[in-house]
């Protein structure tokens, strides 16, 4: 499956439209969750999803768009319920206001795509198509954004069709923050600071935003002002992740990095810096083109790169100042990046790494080999890559 996001325009009528059915799902969502809040305060049970899709009928909203909503609101319940089970602590679903209904799902029709979209109940919706959509489309989202744009977003099934085998060489990967990325080979792919570059600009409108009286037309204007620079960093960052993955997919047979936790990195040290580089977005992007470009990611056992040297795998502390990395074994003098970027290959492609491979793997489910020992494989590139959000 994968997911095609195109600008609409609506007209004015069309807008205003939408923002109501936006608002009438606000009010389902709060509606639906009261009355299950009410009958497990009661019966320490909540409604059926059949009693729940019984209470959205004859609703304003389009049939589909409100029992995806109400089936939202089932499933995240019953995750609250799972949760507890296992002993976490966990609340009911919020009560949304309405920056907190933000789309109108349709899962199987109520809509349909040519020249123009044609969305029940809104018309024609003048859209930009800028690439072609391969495959058969299966749902849709009307999706307003903080800033005000809207979008349509296609979830696209597609036919499944076996790439041929990359032959090129395999790389490992160091991802950093002084660089994004240094590559076994010694190419460095610098890191862009997408944050950085506009941090001024937004304090400075963040300030202005802080200064404008609630509720005021004003203030909603600044908000908007600032909604939109945050776009432009998720543009430009999302734009930079795509071009580097597809550069490394279309350059390598075997791309390996760290099975990292990009999210409790994040809560430790440099957070803001590590979101930025967008870490995790980078792997899951690696993981699913590797698919059609007939390549491999594979994640290795994150410990000790830094301190392993990729000449005679002994190990030497270093301080988080020092950028060189020097063997006080074996006299092995290069950049600390480099030595961790050929210590995460050799951990995926050298038979004598076997042992920390399979470690690995049972510790992590990070990756395993083939009959030989030369060549290490993802056992699930999409599963792992998804341990960089976590």
């Amino acid at each position: 499956m994968r997911s095609y996001k195109f600008r609409i325009y609506p007209s004015k009528a069309q807008e205003k439209e939408l923002r109501h059915h936006l608002w009438v799902s606000k009010e389902l969502w709060n509606k639906l969750l009261e009355a299950n809040k009410q009958k497990y305060s009661e019966e320490t049970k909540f409604l059926t999803n059949g009693e729940m899709q019984e209470a959205v009928k004859g609703s304003y909203l389009y049939s589909q768009v409100a029992q995806t909503l109400s089936h939202r609101l089932h499933n995240a319940l019953w995750r609250m319920i799972k949760l507890r089970k296992q002993g976490k602590e966990c609340g009911f679903p919020r009560f949304k206001n309405i920056d907190r209904i933000k789309s109108l799902n349709y899962p199987q029709s109520g809509f349909s795509l040519d020249e123009k979209l044609k969305v029940t109940p809104f018309g024609e919706l003048s859209i930009v198509k800028h690439r072609r959509i391969n495959g058969k489309i299966r749902c849709m989202a009307l999706k307003k954004e903080a800033s005000g744009k809207w979008f349509a977003i296609f979830c696209v099934e597609q036919e499944e069709n076996l790439p041929g085998e990359n032959k090129g060489i395999k790389v490992g990967v160091d991802l950093g923050l002084m660089r994004f990325a240094t590559l076994s080979d010694g190419a460095v792919i610098k890191n862009p600071l997408h944050l950085k570059k506009h941090e001024d600009k937004l304090a400075l409108i963040q300030k202005r935003l802080s200064e404008k009286k609630k509720g005021s037309f004003n203030r909603k204007k600044a908000r908007i002002h600032v909604a939109r620079v945050f776009e432009k960093v998720v543009n430009t960052r999302t734009d930079f992740l795509h071009k580097a993955s597809t550069l490394l997919v279309n350059s390598y047979s075997i791309i390996v990095l760290e099975k990292l936790s990009s999210r409790e990195m994040a809560e430790r040290q440099f957070g803001k810096q590590i979101n930025d580089a967008g870490w995790g977005m980078f792997a899951n992007m690696l993981a699913y083109k590797a698919e059609s470009a007939g390549c491999h990611v594979v994640f290795v056992n994150p410990k000790d790169t830094t301190k392993e040297c990729s000449n005679c795998r002994n190990l030497t502390k270093k301080e988080l100042r020092e950028r060189m990395h020097t063997c006080p074994f074996c006299g092995l003098s290069m950049d600390r990046d480099l030595n961790a970027a050929r210590v995460i290959l050799k951990r995926a492609t050298d038979p004598k790494g076997r042992a920390m491979r399979q470690q690995a793997h049972s510790t992590a489910g990070t990756a395993g080999s083939n009959a030989s020992g030369d060549v290490a494989v993802a056992m699930s590139m999409k599963e792992d890559a998804a341990c960089f959000n976590r």
